[in-house]
């Protein structure tokens, strides 16, 4: 979700507005549709009337046909799938429109970020009782810091964060466009909430896809020195209650990992990577996105995931394949070595 409070709309328009601010006048909508008005932009699953959503490629089909979305921007393959209640937007490059859409609704000038921690239209830091904030660190306006919370020196705290009791942060952190939970350790020089990798058109234009997501880390967490945790494009980037994240790991836009998983050090997950509960990752992880983990798994170190795996797999290798695999492929391996046979 877009939540307003870190990334300000220009407020509500008609379709006709959005069409013609980014080049797609040209799309006949009859007079009504023309008329509807749009305020938010929304994922198909959850979006709503007065909500702007995206159905590019037939992966979005089951959710599109159940949307409840005022209208969609839609490839042909899909247009059949689109509800009634929905305005289809039937365009060329349904996720080139999508993303200057969001451009248009929501402006860089309205980004509420770390690097403008004060903001004009913000009330002042609300602080609860004994905390400590260390030198040159900087709370920003519209921020909550519960009560017990420490704050190490040269850190910044973005416009409208919300960190929890008895949370310890260290030097050199910096937080946006986050909700930070009770009992969390965040080391020096952590990042959190920062823009996640999301691009169009690769390898040519290069086009910046907006990150209007959020991280939410929940009570108990732990994150390791220099760790980075992208906020989400649209959805949330979820950190689960009780999970432990060593140095150096970098969590991508729209991951969620479940309840008091493991990630061990140099591990990357990227984008829209999902982890069950209490799985655990050795070292130097790597994850290609877009897939799940089943819960009570373990991935073990410099594995790399690339499809899904369901509940209790035991993983190892380049690609990940299960253990039993990887070891009678790497003994069969090491008697062609040796001369054997197979």
């Amino acid at each position: 979700m877009v939540d307003f409070r870190f990334f300000r709309p220009i407020g509500a328009r008609t379709l006709a507005q959005i069409l013609e601010a980014i080049g797609e006048n040209s799309l006949n909508l009859s007079l009504a549709a023309g008329k509807t008005t749009i305020s938010d932009i929304e994922e198909l699953d959850v979006a709503g009337p007065g909500q702007l959503s995206l159905a590019a490629k037939k992966s979005y089909g089951a959710a599109l046909s159940h949307t409840n979305a005022g209208a969609v921007f839609v490839s042909e393959e899909l247009l059949p799938l689109v509800p009634e209640g929905s305005i289809a937007l039937h365009v060329e490059n349904p996720h080139q429109c999508f993303v200057r859409a969001m451009n248009y609704l929501f402006p860089d000038s309205g980004f509420l970020l770390a690097i403008c921690p004060e903001h004009e239209t913000l009330p002042a830091p609300a602080l609860e009782e004994d905390i400590s904030i260390g030198t040159n660190s900087v709370i920003g306006s519209g921020a909550q810091i519960g009560q017990g919370a420490r704050i190490g020196p040269n850190s910044v705290i973005g416009p409208n964060v919300s960190i929890g009791r008895n949370t310890r942060i260290g030097a050199n952190v910096t937080i946006e466009c986050a909700l930070i939970g009770d009992n969390v350790n965040i080391s020096s020089g952590v990042r959190i909430g920062t823009e996640g990798f999301g691009w169009l058109d690769h390898g040519k234009s290069n086009t910046k896809i907006p990150q209007l997501g959020r991280v939410i880390i929940q009570s108990g967490v732990s994150i390791g020195a220099n760790a980075t945790i992208d906020r989400g494009a649209l959805s949330d980037t979820i950190i689960g209650e009780g999970t432990k994240i060593d140095n150096l790991v970098q969590i991508g836009h729209n991951c969620q990992l479940g309840r008091n998983c493991l990630i061990a050090a140099t591990t990357g997950l990227s984008g829209g990577t999902v982890v069950g509960e209490s799985v655990l990752m050795g070292g130097g992880v790597g994850t290609s996105g877009h897939l799940n983990i089943g819960a009570h798994s373990v991935v073990h170190g410099r594995a790399a995931v690339t499809k899904d795996w369901p509940e209790k797999s035991m993983l190892a290798g380049a690609p990940a394949q299960d253990i039993r695999d990887f070891w009678r492929e790497l003994a069969v391996v090491r008697r062609l070595a040796k001369g054997g046979k197979r």
